[in-house]
């Protein structure tokens, strides 16, 4: 019995020590805050649906600086550099192919934009965006894995002021 708790206790501090989610107090302000809006608008439609929308609303209401088209602050390498809660990613010609069962799927995505929600796993991330097949026109969660991204270009942005 003994033995038992004992190494239920290394499991489980184990895995207090790998945990790959950022605690909210450790993420930069301006991701933070970001994180906030989108929770502010989860399932609801942001302006006009659209998945740049949701981006530009939040980095405007936390008076962010960006180009105000695609480059949503500083570029980050995920190869290189932690992705945080509040990262914002753009798409162009991303096409993601991964199984489920015995059944393959694939997405792409030609042109888009999504906020990184959660991060699951290095490489791993929960989206939270907008005009998707899955939540329509209103702010919605799916998950990215970056080992199943076949094709296509994909930026990572830290917001900055």
């Amino acid at each position: 019995m003994k033995k038992t708790v004992v190494v239920l206790l290394f499991i489980i501090a184990g895995l207090a020590v790998f945990n790959p989610v950022k605690a909210d107090n450790d993420l930069p302000e301006l991701n933070m805050q970001i994180v906030e809006y989108v929770e502010s608008v989860m399932g609801e439609q942001v302006d006009r649906g659209e998945c740049w929308d949701l981006a530009n609303q939040a980095l405007t209401r936390i008076d962010a600086r960006w180009d105000g088209k695609y480059k949503y602050g500083r570029e980050v390498n995920p190869k290189r550099r932690e992705i945080y809660p509040g990262d914002i990613i753009q798409f162009k010609d991303v096409k993601v192919r991964y199984r489920e069962g015995n059944t393959i799927y694939t997405e792409t995505m030609a042109h888009h934009t999504a906020i990184v929600y959660r991060v699951l796993d290095e490489g791993v991330y929960e989206l939270a965006h907008q005009n998707t097949g899955f939540s329509g026109r209103t702010v919605g969660v799916s998950k990215l894995d970056l080992d199943t991204v076949v094709s296509g270009r994909m930026w990572f942005y830290r917001p900055e002021r």
